[in-house]
């Protein structure tokens, strides 16, 4: 296709696909009162108070909003986020549609592998995070006064709640990285279980730094999560190189020994090869620059030796 095909190819899918994540949100606005009731069971249940639903004996479940219409704001957000999740398979598509044309058979191929691995394990890292946030919200409650009532702005705690699950969905996503180096042939299996120190080092960088929750357990819970998840990422990186016959002849040097180059059993001094120049001053007759550059040896070695 010309340029200005490509453009209108990439018009028509990004008009697929706005219609199709508006008409999401729409269905999605229909149960967003469940999801917010869903999204804030564990600071109701920190509280050790009953569902948002419960009235009479039970207690109810009380935050505060901003404004008259927040409720309003804060439901079309929850069900936006909803309709971008439900709708991946259909925005994927006609993103991948737009893009396939241009891959060659393997790499669609590797492409349709880690797409298909992404979405489970950013999955996993979102349901882990709702039960870091439930038990970060009981480490928080146990730290505040008994003197004072605690209710929460409903809005900052969802965005919150929401961050916590992007954390942890891109956490989950990046031995799947390390992976796909390993796949395009930038890395091998045995360097990427060498990095393990310094793996380990940034897992609990980037959750201390990234994971919003104060308690740390959300930070080890997610950290650890990482490691394993790095360690099988390993695992079949050895797989792959494998299938690629791909071997380490290290002689058996750890990755942070070095080598013994005094032991060598060739004397270099020695090597009549290396001794004896094949730079003559016969061999530039007539350049006198050239044999003053590569004709006059010292103990042996010519200049460039």
């Amino acid at each position: 296709m010309t340029l200005m095909e490509h453009i209108a190819d990439l018009r028509n899918r990004l008009l697929i696909s706005v219609i199709v994540i508006l008409v999401g949100t729409a269905v999605a606005f229909y149960f967003a009162d469940d999801l917010i009731k869903f999204l804030s069971a564990p600071y109701c249940s920190a509280l050790g108070s009953g569902g948002v639903e419960e009235t009479g004996d039970g207690a109810k479940c009380e935050a505060v909003l901003n404004s008259p219409i927040s409720h309003i704001t804060l439901m079309l957000k929850i069900a936006l986020y909803s309709a971008l999740v439900g709708t991946a398979p259909v925005w994927l598509y006609q993103l991948w549609a737009f893009i396939a044309p241009g891959l060659h058979r393997n790499e669609r191929k590797y492409a349709y592998l880690f797409i298909g691995i992404a979405a489970p394990l950013f999955l996993a890292g979102a349901v882990l995070a709702y039960f870091v946030v439930a038990h970060g919200m009981e480490f928080i409650m146990l730290l505040a006064s008994q003197d004072f009532v605690i209710l929460l702005n409903l809005e900052d705690y969802l965005t919150f709640f929401i961050s916590v699950m992007m954390v942890f969905g891109i956490g989950f996503e990046f031995p799947l990285i390390m992976l796909m180096l390993n796949v395009i042939g930038l890395v091998n299996a045995k360097r990427m279980l060498g990095w393990w120190r310094i793996v380990v080092v940034v897992s609990f960088i980037f959750t201390a730094v990234f994971t919003p929750t104060p308690d740390p357990f959300g930070m080890t819970a997610l950290a650890i999560c990482m490691l394993i998840l790095y360690l099988a990422a390993c695992g079949v990186a050895f797989l792959n190189d494998k299938r690629k016959g791909i071997t380490y002849d290290d002689d058996g040097l750890d990755d942070e020994e070095a080598s013994d180059i005094g032991s060598s059993d060739v004397d270099l001094a020695a090597d009549a090869s290396i001794g004896a120049s094949s730079l003559d001053d016969d061999d530039y007759p007539g350049e006198p620059e050239r044999r003053g550059r590569f004709g006059r040896r010292a103990e042996g070695y010519d200049d460039i030796t």
